[in-house]
């Protein structure tokens, strides 16, 4: 423990489980919002806390040797300690339970993410993998660099970022999807179709309707009997919030798995947290429970935590419009809103070109929009979003046209 971590020994604690980009935030927030106590960040992982956004593309490409943050965590005064995985909560107590034993506090802030969900039949199944650590980069960058035959089971935006570092690295890729389409239920079947067309564009070659029937070493094989050769498998089939380790310790979880947090991400429990791929929380904005799964929910749920620890009572409520971005065969793709509240969907651009975006509207009103190749589409959509704005229909089509002046 530093030396300025020591000046906080005294006063009250506040221990974040979980060394991703959530509890990180939230305790570079913390100091920001002006805490004077002490800060324990515990990471269930041996290594320096890292971003994971590069792990799919430099890391896993041999382009760099890891993504740590640049936090100076001594002069914080913030506690880090790896290799600490949590197993229970005691929250009676003010308890967190470790493998390593008991961990006191007087505030708990659970950021624990999510974990891969494994592809059933092939957990003990050499050469299959996920991608979600940094170790997980590291073992398949070998296989990358040999260029050999990989599968990747699942079209979803991993599996679509992974099949683009394999085909640039030279690999020969399969990408496997048991629904018809990529991005199944995260886009539209109209949107996702014209994204079907880039995986052989690249080169890379996407079975959809094809259910894996085992995993073999050295081979996937479908229900129709086809098999498939593979040096490595990828399986991106989605996570799960983190939170098994909650069982029995009163925290509520929606039906999703994720903790049930407030609007200003508070759980059930006094002094208790929670924030990033974990938590789920009340929109007021789109009038449903959301569960994020993307970088800037981790980045900017840790603020609203910060300030409603520090601040007490009245802090602010956490609605923001979800933001993500995915790089994949060579297209940069972001998304902002919940197009899922949405009665209406209107293009902007031809999707057949490089470049072209959707908007969703609901009576009216931008609520969601995803861009391809189109940067200021995306800056400005996203703060009409958050105003609310109401757009000309015909306006908002025309793509030549800036996306602000449709506003009615």
């Amino acid at each position: 423990m530093s030396e300025q971590t020591n000046t906080f020994s005294d006063r009250r604690v506040v221990v974040i489980v979980g060394a991703g980009v959530a509890g990180v935030q939230t305790a570079v927030a913390l100091r920001e919002q002006g805490w004077d106590g002490a800060i324990t960040l515990l990471g269930a992982e041996p290594h320096q806390p890292y971003d994971r956004p590069p792990l799919s593309k430099a890391v896993l490409l041999g382009r760099a040797e890891g993504s740590a943050f640049e936090v100076d965590f001594d002069s914080l005064g913030i506690d880090l300690r790896l290799g600490l995985e949590a197993t229970g909560l005691r929250a009676a107590d003010h308890v967190l339970e470790t493998r390593s034993g008991p961990v006191p506090y007087d505030v708990l802030v659970i950021a624990t993410g999510a974990e891969p969900i494994a592809l059933p039949g092939s957990e003990d199944v050499p050469g299959v993998h996920v991608l979600r650590t940094v170790d997980d980069a590291e073992r398949l960058r070998p296989v990358l660099t040999r260029q050999r035959d990989v599968v990747a089971v699942g079209a979803g935006w991993i599996g679509a970022e992974f099949a683009t570092a394999a085909r640039e690295a030279g690999c020969r890729v399969t990408v496997v999807e048991a629904a018809d389409r990529p991005l199944a239920g995260a886009m539209p079947d109209e949107v996702a179709a014209h994204m079907a067309d880039w995986y052989a564009e690249s080169g890379a070659r996407l079975l959809t309707g094809a259910r894996v029937a085992a995993v073999e070493e050295g081979a996937v094989v479908l229900a129709d009997g086809t098999r498939l050769p593979a040096d490595a498998v990828v399986v991106g089939i989605g996570a799960r919030p983190a939170t098994g380790w909650l069982a029995g310790s009163g925290i509520e979880l929606a039906a999703d798995g994720s903790v049930a947090a407030d609007d200003r991400l508070r759980t059930c429990l006094p002094d208790v947290y929670a924030v990033g791929d974990c938590a789920s929380f009340p929109s007021a904005r789109y009038g449903e429970r959301l569960l994020v799964h993307h970088w800037d929910n981790a980045l900017q749920g840790p603020r609203t935590v910060a300030e409603n620890i520090v601040h007490g009572a009245g802090g602010p409520v956490y609605d923001p419009v979800p933001y993500f971005w995915s790089e994949q065969f060579g297209r940069f793709v972001q998304y902002a809103g919940h197009h899922a509240a949405a009665d209406e969907l209107l293009w902007r651009g031809d999707p057949s070109t490089a470049a072209w975006a959707v908007c969703w509207l609901r009576a009216g009103v931008l609520v969601a929009l995803l861009a391809v190749g189109r940067p200021r589409d995306l800056a400005q959509g996203r703060k009409l979003i958050e105003k609310g704005a109401a757009l000309d229909r015909a306006t908002a089509a025309d793509a030549s046209v800036p996306l602000k002046s449709a506003v009615l």
